[in-house]
Formats: structure tokens, sequence, C-alpha cells
């Protein structure tokens, strides 16, 4: 009913194991990130080709690793292993209940780390080949730019060249602002998918209390009727006695042992009274683990909602950042053709001197 993650983000690889991380006072000493063992599992981001590792714990994300190509994962014992992520500026550790478990999640993540090497590489040729343009211009550019005779006669053309690195600076800037929309982005989807993993958990906690809640109501009902026929056996058993004290006895002893027959029944009594009590207590709990569940399960669909919300805002970020790239793609083409005619003025201005250095020497 509720997606547990989205559909360009796909779980490739899950395990359980305990969570730890070192110590950044000491770097020595390992402190654990969860009280039991978690699910820890390998994500594969295909839009942007980006491999991560994430555990949740609770209200929050106690694992959130980009796999690069420079990590390592090293077991340190028969079911303990450990990795460092120099983005988080801290070194996890997993323990594992056997060590098949641990030989399993150091194969994966040799596989993932490998793939993640094999995306980078591709990326980058990616890269190169739709900007071949950026490696040309830039060293022209830069050598224009500190010719001090082109900055005295060729007023007009570096006038245009300012204004293409003006527009240059912003299209930076515009992407650095569409980036970090995008990270803040991710963040928040990772705050969400923590707490949508934790609503879940509760949910399904509720669920099994109200169950076996649901189950423990007809066992009680069966001993409230059980204790009910009791007590008025019990009872009758009482009324019979007194109508029995209600006639001459044969003896005082006789007496004495009904009346001591007649308080342990009455103590009896008393006590099937309280263990009634105590069962009907227990019926208005199971009323209020069905009302968490329905807070439960509206808290859900909040975060399902948000969960939308944030994915409409991703998708129109994208949309901003292609607007960027195509405008980006125009300012090159304008720095090109602005260095063509320096190099035509460049030209004129070479035409020039040798023309007054001839009139010099005439």
């Amino acid at each position: 009913m509720f997606p547990l993650h989205r559909e360009r983000e796909q779980p490739i690889f899950s395990a359980r194991a305990h969570v730890f991380q070192i110590d950044p006072a000491t770097k020595r000493n390992w402190l654990p990130a969860s009280k039991h063992a978690v699910t820890v599992s390998f994500f594969y981001d295909a839009s942007r080709s980006v491999y991560r590792i994430i555990s949740v714990g609770g209200t929050k994300a106690i694992i959130n690793s980009t796999i690069t190509p420079n990590m390592t994962f090293t077991k340190t014992s028969q079911k303990f292993g450990q990795w460092a992520d120099s983005r988080a500026n801290t070194v996890y550790g997993l323990g594992f209940s056997t060590e098949q478990q641990l030989q399993q999640f150091a194969e994966q993540f040799k596989e993932v780390k490998e793939a993640a090497r094999l995306a980078r590489e591709k990326s980058q040729e990616r890269y190169e080949l739709a900007n071949p343009a950026l490696n040309i211009a830039a060293p022209e550019l830069s050598e224009d730019r500190h010719s001090p005779p082109l900055l005295t006669v060729n007023g007009p053309g570096e006038e245009k060249l300012f204004r293409s690195k003006s527009a240059e600076v912003e299209l930076t800037a515009e992407k650095e602002r569409v980036k970090k929309m995008l990270s803040e982005g991710s963040m928040c989807e990772i705050n969400l998918e923590a707490e949508l993993f934790t609503l879940q958990d509760s949910n399904a906690k509720l669920v099994a209390a109200l169950q076996e809640a649901n189950s423990s109501v007809e066992q009680w009902k069966k001993q409230l009727a059980e204790y009910q026929e009791e007590t008025d056996r019990l009872r009758d058993q009482v009324a019979e006695l007194e109508s029995q004290l209600g006639h001459p006895a044969a003896g005082q002893t006789g007496r004495e042992e009904l009346n001591q027959s007649l308080e342990e029944l009455e103590a009896q009594l008393r006590d099937k009274d309280q263990e009634i009590h105590n069962l009907q207590s227990k019926k208005t709990d199971v009323g209020e683990l069905e009302k968490e569940r329905e807070e439960a399960m509206q808290r859900l669909q909040d975060v399902e909602r948000r969960n939308t919300e944030l994915e409409d805002q991703v998708q129109s970020a994208e949309k901003t950042l292609a607007s960027s790239r195509e405008d980006q793609k125009e300012a090159e083409v304008e720095v090109r053709r602005i260095i063509e005619v320096l190099d035509v003025k460049i030209c004129d201005l070479n035409d020039l001197r040798q023309s007054l250095a001839k009139l010099i020497d005439k």
C-alpha cells in the first residue's frame, strides 16, 4: 500500500547486523549505533548511477554511505567487518550472527565498489565527449585576458567578452543552487524514508499487539464466564449454609465448622470478584491499541503525501537544471564567436604594428 522506496532507487541486497561507529574522540573504541540487529541494504540510484548503503534504526538513518571506488571493506574477525567513509568522516562497523552472512556482505560490497568504479568512468567519458570545446576555449581565453594591446585597442570586443563571463558566472551559480536543492531534497527523502520505516515498524507492532489482544480477549471472556459460574455456585453454597445456620444445630462444633466454611467461601468470592475486575480493566487496553494504530496509519498517509510533494520538487529542479545546460551551450557558442573576432583583431593589430615599423624605418 505504501512504497518503501522511490522507483528510481531500488534495493539490491539486504542483511541483518549490529551497527557500530568509531568513537570520534579516541578513534579506537566502537560505539553501538543500534540497540539490536537492524536491516542494512545496498541501494542503486539509476538516475545518478550511485550506490549507497542505508540502514534505519529508530527514527533516523544510522548509515547513509555512498560507495566510492577507493573504499575497502575489511573483515577484522569471523563475524565483524568495517569500512571508512571519508564523506561522513567516520568508520562503520557491522557485527553479523554468522560467518556466512559476513562473507556474503563482503562479496556484495566488492561487486558494488567495482560497479561504482565503472559507473564513474562512464560518466567521465560522457562528460568529456559532451564538452570538447571547454578544454580548447579556456587557454585562448586566458591568453587574451592577459594581453595589454588587446585590452587597449579592442574595447567593444572586450565588452562582449565581459558579458559572456558574467553569463557563465550566473550559469555556474544557478547550477550550484540546483545541486544544493537536489542535495537537500535527497536528505529530506532519506529522513522521510527513515520516518516511513519507523512508522511501518510501529504499525506492524501495533497490529501484532492488537491481534494478540484480540486473542487474549476471547480467553478473558471464557475465563470471565467460568468465574461467573464459579461465583454463582459459591453464592448458592453460601445461601445454603446460611439457611442451614437458621435451623437449630446439633452442637456447637458443627456451627463453628459452618462459620469457618462460610468465611473461606466469602474470601474465595472476593478473589473471584477481583479477578473479574482486572479482566474488565484489561479490555480498555485493546481500545487504546486500536486508537494508536489508527494514529499511525494517519501519520503514514501524511508521510506519503509529503514524499509525493518532494518528488514533484525534485522533478522541477531537474527541469531547471536541463534549462541551465541549454543556456550553457549557448554561452559556449557565444564565447567561441568572440574568440574568432578577437583572433581577427589580433591579426589586424599585428599588421598595424608591421606598418608602423616600416614607417619608422623610412
